[in-house]
Formats: structure tokens, C-alpha cells, sequence
């Protein structure tokens, strides 16, 4: 029998936002590919590769500390990361009649397009998972189902989201993280790499709450 061979591409800001949604800090400390484990299915596929989307708020200092020690412990679990950047952008406050700075993500949907379309003419996988909600991904997923009919595409909603419909006209499936899954699938609190060495230590922020 042939395994299956399974590539996830998580848009790590929707799946953040969602986490914050469910309301308990601890469940940000998340194994993305012992997650990504849950949903294939028995010995007739494998988790071949993680690749984890997204980007530092340089400007927020203990966020991105935190961040940083998320991604190291990620990628000493075999995640892939492909970090983009936030833009700074003059925004207008139509009530108070001034600019202030924002940030605007940037990159993130387009290396998602090109790692999934890459993965597909390098045939490193036969199914895709993806984790997101942003319909900008449509095109990339459409020519994915057009060019390589053969290759499975699951659509997976992040916790307490649907899925986009526009999305799923260009899924072969579908399946949703349950807020169950993320607290089975948490990082220990010291991560160590392959070598033995510790790659990362859970911020104080995500320790889970005490039995009192």
C-alpha cells in the first residue's frame, strides 16, 4: 500500500488569532506538527513536512521574544518556518481627523501560494493541508487543482472559524482544529533540539493555569 504523503502550509496568523479567540494564553505553547499529526489518517499516510507562515512585530518587544522562542521551538520539532515582515502604514482616524502608524502583515499569503505550488512541481506530496481562511489563497489553490489533479487539497478551519467558502469550491476535503486538539498537542516547557541542546523555554505568559 502506498503511504500518502502529507504537506501542511499553516497561516500562522489566522491560526494565532483564532488561539487567542479561545481565551487561555497557554495554548499559543503549540506542537504545530504533533497537531498536524491528529488528522492524517492511520498507517495509509505520514506527515512529510510543516512549513509554519509568518512574521515578528519587531515593535512589540516582549511579543517578539515570545514569538521567537515559539518559532526555535518549533523548528527543533521539524516545522519549517518561512517568516515574512510587517510594513509600517500611515493610517487615518476618520473621527479624531489624524494619522497614526500601523502595521500591515505583508508576504505571507504569497509565500504560502509558492511553497504549495512549488511542493506540487517538485512532487514532495501528494495531499495539502492548509490551515487559513484567506481567500487571497484561491488562485494559488485553484491552479494547484488544475494543474495536478491527482494532488489532495483539505481545507483546515483553525478553532471557533468556518471555512471560506470561496476556499473550499477548490478543496477536495475539509476538517477543523477542535480546541481539544490544541491542548493535547502543547510544547513541553523546555524544547530540545535533535543535538540534545535546549532550542527553547516556554515564556512565563504561556504557562498553563495551576490546580489550586
Amino acid at each position: 500500500m502506498k503511504v500518502e504523503r502529507v504537506a501542511c502550509f499553516i497561516d500562522g496568523f489566522n491560526l494565532y488569532h483564532a488561539i487567542v479567540r479561545l481565551g487561555e494564553p497557554h495554548l499559543k505553547w503549540l506542537d504545530l506538527r504533533r497537531l498536524m499529526q491528529r488528522y492524517v489518517h492511520g498507517a495509509s499516510q505520514r506527515v512529510a513536512t510543516v512549513y509554519y507562515f509568518s512574521a515578528y512585530a519587531e515593535w512589540l518587544p516582549d511579543a517578539r521574544r515570545r514569538h521567537g522562542a515559539h518559532v526555535a521551538a518549533l523548528a527543533a520539532c521539524g516545522v519549517v518556518p518561512v517568516m515574512g515582515k510587517f510594513k509600517a502604514k500611515d493610517r487615518w482616524c476618520p473621527n479624531c481627523r489624524r494619522l497614526s502608524k500601523g502595521h500591515e502583515e505583508k508576504e505571507t499569503d504569497v509565500n504560502i501560494a509558492l511553497y504549495l505550488l512549488d511542493g506540487a512541481y517538485r512532487d514532495s506530496f501528494d495531499h495539502a493541508f492548509l490551515v487559513s481562511r484567506d481567500s487571497d489563497l484561491v488562485p494559488a489553490m485553484r491552479m494547484l487543482r488544475e494543474r495536478f489533479p491527482r494532488k489532495r487539497l483539505t481545507l483546515v478551519a483553525p478553532p471557533l472559524a468556518g471555512h471560506s467558502t470561496e476556499m473550499l469550491g477548490w478543496a477536495t476535503g475539509k476538517t477543523k482544529i477542535r480546541r481539544e486538539h490544541v491542548e493535547a498537542s502543547l510544547l513541553p516547557p523546555e524544547v530540545r533540539a535533535p543535538s540534545g541542546a535546549i532550542a527553547a523555554r516556554r515564556p512565563a505568559a504561556y504557562d498553563p493555569p495551576r490546580d489550586d
